[in-house]
C-alpha cells in the first residue's frame, strides 16, 4: 500500500506549483546564492527538489544543481520546466533515505521538508539527513527546513493550514504533545479534479533534536533560525510563531 505523501504526489504536480508554500522561491535562492558565496564552481544537490522551483532557479543563476525526489510525477513536471528554460538539469527519481549517486557535493538542501519530517518513524527521518550526509564533500554545507515543535505548543495547526489551503482542500489535525507529531485528514484534489483523502502524519521537531541529529552525524557550525516563506536570513531568531525552522551546518 502506498504511503501518504507518495498518494498526495501522485498526480499533484500542476497543482503543488499553486500551493501557497512554492511563492517565495526567489528570496529562498537569494539566501542560498549567499551561503555559497556566489560561488557558481560549487555543486548543489537539492533533496525532495519537487517540481523543481529552487533546481531550476539557481540553475538560472549559473549553478550546477542535481535533484532527487520520490515522486515522478513531481519530477516530470520539474524536467518539462527546465526543458521549457533551456536548461539541462539532472533530475533523479529515488528516495532519500537509500539513494546511492556515486558523487559528492559541495552544497544540499532539502527545502519544504523535501521528505524530512514526512517519514512514518524517526529512524526513517533520521536516514535522509544521514544519507545526504553522505553526499557532502569534506566543507559541505546543508541547508534546509523542518517543521517546528514550537509552533503547535503555542499555535493551533489546523487554523494555519486553514488560512491556506486551495480551493477544494479540507485539513483535520490532532497534534500529539508526546512524539510531535501530527496526525490528519486531508482531502484533496489532484491535477485530473478528482478528490481523494489521505492519513498524513508529519513529524515535528524541537531545535535541540535536530541540533543533536546533526552533531551525532559530526556537522559543526550548526545554526537554527527562524523562517518564512521566501524570507531566509542569518541571525533571525527562531520563535514559537515560526511555523518552520531554517536549518544550516556544515562538515
Amino acid at each position: 500500500m502506498k504511503k501518504w505523501y507518495e498518494q498526495l504526489f501522485e498526480n499533484y504536480s500542476n497543482t503543488y506549483d499553486k500551493e501557497f508554500f512554492t511563492q517565495g522561491t526567489i528570496g529562498e535562492c537569494d539566501f542560498l546564492e549567499k551561503e555559497l558565496n556566489f560561488d557558481k564552481s560549487k555543486t548543489i544537490l537539492d533533496v525532495g527538489c519537487g517540481t523543481g522551483r529552487h533546481s531550476i532557479e539557481l540553475a538560472k543563476r549559473g549553478y550546477n544543481v542535481t535533484g532527487i525526489d520520490l515522486s515522478e510525477n513531481q519530477l516530470q513536471k520539474a524536467r518539462e520546466k527546465a526543458q521549457n528554460a533551456g536548461l539541462k538539469i539532472d533530475f533523479i527519481q529515488a528516495d532519500a533515505r537509500e539513494f546511492s549517486l556515486g558523487r559528492k557535493f559541495d552544497f544540499a538542501i532539502m527545502l519544504c521538508e523535501g521528505g524530512f519530517s514526512l517519514m512514518e518513524t524517526d529512524e526513517m527521518n533520521f536516514a535522509i539527513l544521514s544519507n545526504s550526509r553522505k553526499h557532502l564533500k569534506d566543507g559541505g554545507k546543508y541547508i534546509f527546513t523542518c517543521l517546528s515543535a514550537l509552533f503547535p505548543l503555542y499555535h493551533s495547526v489546523k487554523d494555519f493550514h486553514d488560512k491556506n489551503l486551495l480551493d477544494g482542500t479540507t485539513f483535520e489535525s490532532n497534534f500529539n504533545i508526546m512524539t510531535f507529531r501530527d496526525y490528519s485528514d486531508l482531502e484533496f484534489t489532484d491535477d485530473d479534479g478528482n478528490k481523494h483523502r489521505v492519513d498524513c502524519n508529519e513529524r515535528y521537531y524541537a531545535p535541540s533534536e535536530i541540533t543533536w541529529l546533526l552533531k551525532t552525524l559530526d556537522f559543526r557550525n550548526i545554526d537554527i533560525m527562524g523562517c518564512d516563506i521566501g524570507i531566509y536570513e542569518r541571525g533571525r531568531p527562531l520563535t514559537t510563531d515560526n511555523y518552520e525552522m531554517l536549518v544550516a551546518a556544515e562538515l
